[in-house]
């Protein structure tokens, strides 16, 4: 008799029948809020939520992550500012020569003392230093005191203008240069030495005197009086110069300045009248200026150190120089909502002039030092974390979350300090 055989599905090979769509769905959704779940705990664990207070700590596994420990230092606020590199403001030069303009120099020409800056009449314009203006002329006749040449042609004035400081030997008419007469007594109008009436004096005779000894023209004492004995070297420098040597200085022969300057634009062409203003000049350093807010300019102290970012990426040394004593206000519509707050001028100079390198003119930033807090406790911003119940907080290597408060952040750090916290403590950085 045949037998049988009863084989089931799985016997035969044949796949079991899938479960029902619904059920399979379910256990999904399940296993994701499962995985919820556990990362709001452990969020709950790093706000500290559900613990104690926070100065005890509340106990969490360690989570991942770097420890740092809690460091003692100086915190520098530093605050980074525009500025724009050049010679700085051009300033007309104080020209008094009257006449054409002949001859004008190139915009960017350094001109030192001795050096001429124009050429009025076919005459130059000598640079000299010194900080009082040109004012009068200087020469040895009485008349120079009053700014005017004086040709009277009365005894004693009448000799050649080209050798002033003669003696009249064959006529016996005074000397000019002071020498005494027959009589032995001075000359009541001389200009020597010795003379009285007619010496020029001042502090302008002995800062042209200064120059004058400066550019290699000696023989006479450097002082306040202008004598025969500085005429004479006035003519051989006018001798040098190509001019008539007089022995005097006119009154537009000379322009004064603290030091050697750079010449800016001209405001006239080659053959028109001389001006007040015929030239610009700066000074030949450069320097930078920013236009600091008026309201945030306590930084900028006279004598304060700044550091330069130049375009190159490179950083130089400077220093507050001036400060402007009047506030500027912005263009219409400046700033965000034509809000902008008035600026002054801060003038940063630069010691080291070969650390710029060849710029003449570029934008760069100024980064100066804000508030400073020394010996205080800190840490890395990344080390901190916020709070449930307000404020901040560091989590401990062992896991504990300790409350702090924090004070000044800067260079990436921030001051904190709490009974929890001391310093060598390591604490976590969260990932």
């Amino acid at each position: 008799m045949a037998e049988t055989v009863v084989q089931t599905d799985h016997e035969r090979g044949a796949a079991p029948a899938p479960p029902p769509r619904g059920r399979r769905g379910r256990r999904t959704v399940l296993v994701a809020s499962a995985l919820v779940v556990v990362a709001a705990v452990a969020v709950v664990g790093a706000l500290g939520l559900g613990g104690g207070g926070a100065d005890e700590g509340s106990s969490a596994p360690p989570r991942s992550g770097s420890t740092v420990p809690v460091t003692r230092t100086t915190l520098t606020e530093r605050t980074t500012v525009d500025g724009q590199l050049g010679y700085g403001t051009e300033i007309p030069l104080p020209v008094k020569a009257t006449g054409t303009v002949t001859w004008l120099p190139a915009e960017g020409t350094t001109v030192e003392r001795g050096g001429t800056l124009l050429r009025v009449d076919d005459r130059p314009v000598v640079l000299l230093y010194g900080t009082l203006p040109m004012y009068r002329e200087l020469g040895l006749t009485a008349g120079s005191q009053e700014g005017t040449r004086q040709e009277t042609g009365t005894e004693g004035d009448n000799q050649d203008s080209g050798d002033q400081g003669r003696t009249d030997e064959t006529s016996g008419a005074p000397d000019p240069s002071g020498a005494p007469d027959p009589s032995g007594s001075p000359t009541p109008g001389g200009a020597g030495a010795g003379g009285t009436g007619g010496t020029l004096r001042g502090m302008d005779v002995l800062q042209f005197e200064s120059d004058l000894a400066a550019l290699g023209y000696t023989g006479f004492t450097v002082d306040e009086e202008f004598t025969d004995l500085t005429a004479r070297a006035v003519k051989r420098w006018q001798k040098t110069l190509g001019l008539p040597q007089t022995g005097t200085v006119g009154i537009g022969d000379v322009v004064y300045s603290a030091g050697k300057v750079r010449i800016g634009h001209a405001s006239v062409r080659l053959g028109s009248p001389a001006t007040d203003d015929v030239l610009t000049y700066t000074g030949t350093s450069r320097k930078v200026v920013v236009n600091a807010s008026a309201a945030e300019d306590s930084w900028a102290v006279r004598g304060a150190a700044v550091t330069i970012g130049l375009p190159d990426g490179k950083s130089v040394k400077g220093e507050v120089a001036s400060v402007g004593k009047s506030a500027t206000a912005p263009e219409e519509g400046g700033g965000e909502g034509g809000s902008a707050a008035p600026t002054v001028p801060v003038t940063i100079t630069i010691k080291d002039q070969k650390s710029v390198g060849r710029l003449e003119s570029a934008p760069v930033t100024v980064e100066y030092v804000g508030r400073e807090r020394a010996d205080v406790l800190t840490v890395p911003v990344a080390a901190l974390v916020a709070l449930a119940e307000g404020g901040h907080g560091l989590e401990t290597a062992d896991g504990r979350f300790v409350a702090v408060k924090t004070g000044l952040f800067a260079d990436g750090r921030v001051e904190v300090s709490g009974s929890a916290v001391r310093e060598g403590m390591n604490v976590r950085i969260p990932e």
